[in-house]
This record gives structure tokens, sequence and C-alpha cells, in this order.
């Protein structure tokens, strides 16, 4: 009589564990799920920055990349006419120099480049020579280049929960067909099993960042 009330007294903790272990792996199963969703939306919304960041990169590097060939065109017209003396010309050209090549120009003729042989071949080894499309282009591609790092890690965040879906919902398999057996030992077995699986997991997904809706 004894071992017949301890043991409907065992099957009802079982029925207890596999019930709660049901609701607590469908809530959690379900959550994992949202974040994996939410993650990969941030991934898309990464790259997706990433692309139309880039391609305001390349815009800024072909801007940067004309101008240098508009000053070095009007720098060598202007070295032709400076070795020809023909002031009038050189003026001309000099006076059509860019706003930001002017100060590596001026710097440059302050080293006495044709009568000192140590100073800089031409102004665009100068330090002061900047574009501001340069600049704006090595910009872009560092703001690029997070949004870059930002996806992957999103994406990783993506996988993991993904996988945190593929856990909880086998320990939500093993506490659904632990009721099926008869057997109070297996039982008893893959309700164990189901419980070790879900709070490893649990305790898993907890150290994973977490995105919100915004």
């Amino acid at each position: 009589m004894l071992g017949t009330v301890e043991a409907d007294r065992s099957e009802k903790w079982l029925e207890l564990v596999s019930t709660v272990l049901l609701a607590l792996a469908t809530v959690a199963t379900a959550w994992a799920a949202y974040q994996s969703r939410q993650w990969t939306g941030e991934q898309a919304q990464g790259y997706s920055h990433a692309t139309a960041t880039r391609i305001a990169e390349n815009r800024a590097a072909a801007l940067a990349n004309r101008q240098v060939q508009i000053d070095v065109a009007t720098f060598i017209q202007w070295v032709d006419a400076h070795q020809q003396h023909d002031e009038a010309l050189a003026g001309f050209y000099r006076a059509r120099f860019r706003d930001e090549f002017k100060p590596a120009f001026a710097a440059w003729l302050g080293t006495k480049p044709f009568a000192n042989h140590a100073a800089p071949p031409t102004p665009f080894a100068m330090p002061v020579y900047r574009l501001k499309a340069t600049a704006d282009a090595e910009r872009l591609e560092s703001t690029a280049a997070a949004d870059s790092d930002r996806a992957k890690s999103a994406n990783q965040n993506a996988d993991n929960y993904m996988l945190a879906v593929v856990l909880f919902a086998s320990s939500l398999f093993f506490a659904g067909i632990s009721v099926k057996l008869r057997s109070f030992g297996a039982r008893a077995t893959l309700l164990g099993f189901g419980c070790v699986l879900f709070l490893g997991t649990l305790i898993w997904a907890l150290t994973l960042p977490v995105q919100l809706a915004t």
C-alpha cells in the first residue's frame, strides 16, 4: 500500500515537472525565435547601411581622383610655362589652381625646389596636400566597415538564437514524449535529460545580447 502511494506521488511529480518544462520550453522557444528574427533584421539593416555608405565612399573617392588629376595637369602646365620663362602663361595656370592645391604649392615653393635638390619633388609630396574628398572617402570607409562588422555580429547572434530554438524545441520534445511512456524509469530519464538540456540552453541564452523592437 505504501509502495503504491509512493509510486503515485512520484508519478504526480513527473507529471508536474513535465508540465512545467513544457510550458517553460514553449515560452523559451518562442522568445529565441523572436530574437533570431530581430537580429536577422538588424543584420539586413547593417548590410544595407554598409552598401549605401560604400556607394557614397566610391563617389567621394572618384571625386578625389578627378581633383588630383586636375591639380596634376595644371601643375605640369605651370612647370612647363615656368621653365620656358613664360611668366604670363605661368601666372595664368597658377591663378587657376584649386584652393586645396594652393597651400601645398606655396609650401613647396618655400622649399626652393629649383635650387634645393633636397626639396620634395612635387607639391603632392607635401604633408599639407590633403583633399576633403579623400578625407570623406576615408571616413565613409570606416563607417562602412563598422556597419559591416555590426551586421556580421548580428548574423552571429541570429544564428545563436536559432540554435537555441532547436535546443529548446528538443527539450520540449523530450518533455512531451516522456508522458507517453509507461516505464517510470524511461520517463524519468527522458524528462531529466530534457530538464538538463533546457537549463543548459537557458543559461547560455541568457548570455546572448537582446534586441527589442523599436
